[in-house]
């Protein structure tokens, strides 16, 4: 499929339903309003393109982006590639989730995503802290620099209070991966969340809510001391 085909094809799938939904969420133009499951639809027959992945993503298109997350492999990705799509996000549900899924799979993933939480513009802040997060979830424990772990808890412990809105929530997400996934520091993400309390996050004129920590890493743990690593995190 050409990229122009693609492109006809998930403004087929738009509908003005959705998008007004997704403008409440944040959402930014350009995009059409296309709904996961049609989007799901397309990866079946799209996934492995890398080449058109890139494409879709470099259009700015924000359902173009999120596809692109969906059919790309992030181990082929080059850094600078990946650098590129963290700075050129669409809007804060591409930060959050296409950009963190395929660093997840990048061998350089733990490294730029330290250095994207340090930048100046906050969505790329908000793609560093939920790539970590999703690092957490599927790299085993042992190949991942768990100190490091460790001390980024300590800085959200003495930060997320004053942190923006979306910095906050990624925040407040990368603490529930670490106590779910990470089992050194599955009592430390504990202790955390219990410290910082309740996280207040504006979410607009939407029904969303900002997930209670402790109580969500329990929810996911289920009774056991740790839960198992998940294979992706891409929906």
């Amino acid at each position: 499929m050409t990229l122009a085909e693609a492109m006809s094809a998930l403004a087929a799938k738009g509908s003005e339903s959705t998008k007004r939904i997704l403008l409440k969420h944040g959402a930014k133009e350009p995009f059409f309003g296309v709904k996961v499951a049609d989007l799901k639809v397309l990866r079946k027959k799209l996934k492995g393109d890398q080449a058109l992945a890139l494409q879709l993503y470099a259009t700015g298109n924000s359902d173009a982006q999120y596809l692109a997350g969906m059919i790309i492999d992030g181990r082929k990705l080059t850094a600078a590639q990946l650098n590129t799509w963290a700075n050129t996000a669409a809007w804060n549900m591409i930060s959050a989730n296409t950009v963190p899924w395929a660093a997840s799979e990048h061998p350089d993933g733990v490294a730029l995503a330290l250095k994207w939480i340090d930048a100046k513009k906050e969505s790329v802040v908000v793609a560093g802290w939920r790539s970590l997060g999703a690092l957490a979830t599927v790299i085993p424990d042992d190949q991942l620099p768990i100190k490091q772990f460790g001390t980024l808890l300590d800085r959200v412990a003495k930060t997320i209070t004053a942190a923006p809105d979306d910095t906050r929530y990624a925040m407040n997400a990368f603490l529930i991966c670490c106590g779910t996934y990470i089992a050194p520091l599955s009592e430390k993400a504990i202790t955390t969340a219990r410290h910082i309390g309740r996280v207040e996050v504006d979410m607009g004129d939407t029904a969303c809510k900002v997930p209670d920590a402790e109580a969500y890493i329990l929810k996911a743990r289920r009774g056991a001391p740790i839960a198992p690593k998940r294979k992706t995190v891409r929906c």
